[in-house]
């Protein structure tokens, strides 16, 4: 009987690993504190265990039950825009405020799908943008300017 093994599997518990095990080796800086009184270490070593403990199980899933799985096509198109929508954010939230770089950053995203039509871009951007004003300005309080300096009004 022969064993297969599923190379994206194997690839993605590899990531999954190296991305637990680094918070995890990050968060050793801090101090652990108790279970109960929990330190700032604490949460990022228990996550980064969580996470590399997940990554092991794909591992072992690839290399003992894969499926002959291959990779197709890489969609470039979504990767570029969601990677210059994210770079957007970053350089803009500041300047122009929450509300219009959410709503751009939106719009950005919907292009990654070529089966998104323009009516539908702007009502997600649209959702998105009242949604996450809501959830991040809103409900956790957080102190982002609505609408920054490089906009007169």
């Amino acid at each position: 009987m022969e064993r297969r093994r599923s190379f994206p599997d194997l690839l993605a518990g590899g990531v999954f690993v190296l991305i637990g095990g680094a918070f995890a080796v990050g968060s050793l800086s801090y101090e652990m504190g108790t279970p109960l009184r929990m330190g700032p270490g604490y949460f990022p070593l228990v996550v980064g265990g969580i996470v590399a403990a997940l990554g092991l199980g794909i591992i072992v899933k690839g290399l003992i039950a894969g499926e002959d799985i291959t990779f197709g096509t890489i969609p470039w198109r979504a990767i570029a825009v969601i990677v210059l929508a994210v770079v957007f954010f970053g350089f803009t939230v500041r300047r122009l405020g929450f509300v219009p770089t959410s709503a751009v950053t939106a719009l950005l995203t919907t292009f990654a799908s070529p089966r998104v039509r323009p009516l539908m871009a702007v009502a997600i951007a649209a959702g998105l943008t009242m949604a996450s004003t809501l959830i991040f300005v809103v409900g956790l309080q957080l102190r982002i300017p609505l609408f920054g300096p490089w906009l007169p009004f």
